[in-house]
């Protein structure tokens, strides 16, 4: 048998299932019948396209033009094993043993750990790849996040700040006089005055229904701190101001 080892009969890598192909086996064993009458003929003995062996057509694979462009079958190495066998000649049996032994060689611990190591660094660097992509996503996220969180922070206390009124706006909504407002949260130890006289509510007494914050007057320059009544604290003292 000549060049048993050359050109495409066997090409064994991790990615298929169907190493060999059809017309190469056809013309190694000798047939003499046309190769897709024997294939049929073949096929008679239980074969089935897509677990035994795919159709194609090399030239629409390879973009060559001109020419006939032959039907030819991609067979798994079990396919390729039988149909040698079947044919019962010296030359079925040589190129079967060929087949076994590329096929051991190829499921030696020496191959399993080469391709095993292949995968791996493919794998490494896939994952190194997606390392670098997500670490890139993360610094445009980083950048943007201190480009907006002034905007964010600036909005984010608009919002608050529309939520909070002082003790005239609260006395207003509550429909009753500021003065008896403040006193009443003064004589129920809600809030006190401190040196500067400035309302302040007592840290015990709080439980979210005061909020204080920073205050700046632009037209007076005036900044400081402002006790400010929240959401909260406008319900509870609605029910415990009814009446006044």
């Amino acid at each position: 048998m000549q060049d048993l080892t050359l050109t495409n009969l066997l090409t064994l890598n991790e990615d298929t299932r169907f190493p060999v192909s059809g017309r190469e086996l056809h013309q190694r064993l000798g047939i003499e019948s046309n190769y897709t009458t024997w294939l049929d003929r073949m096929c008679a003995y239980g074969f089935e396209e897509h677990k035994d062996f795919e159709s194609y057509f090399p030239n629409l694979e390879s973009g060559a033009r001109g020419g006939q462009n032959k039907l030819d079958h991609h067979l798994t190495l079990s396919m390729a094993k039988e149909l040698c066998m079947i044919q019962r000649t010296d030359v079925g049996r040589q190129v079967r043993r060929y087949l076994i032994e590329v096929e051991n060689a190829w499921n030696s611990p020496d191959q399993v750990m080469a391709r095993a190591l292949k995968v791996a660094d493919q794998t490494i660097g896939r994952l190194q790849g997606e390392v670098l992509h997500l670490q890139a996503a993360n610094s445009e996220l980083t950048v943007q996040k201190q480009v907006m969180q002034p905007k964010a922070d600036y909005f984010d206390d608009l919002v608050d700040r529309n939520l909070l009124t002082n003790f005239r706006e609260t006395a207003k909504q509550l429909g009753v006089k500021e003065k008896k407002f403040v006193d009443f949260l003064l004589t129920h130890k809600y809030i006190y005055r401190d040196k500067r006289g400035r309302l302040m509510p007592y840290a015990d007494r709080d439980g979210g229904l005061f909020s204080i914050k920073e205050t700046i007057n632009e037209k007076t320059n005036w900044s400081g701190t402002q006790t400010l009544i929240t959401p909260k604290g406008r319900e509870t003292f609605r029910l415990l101001t009814q009446g006044l």
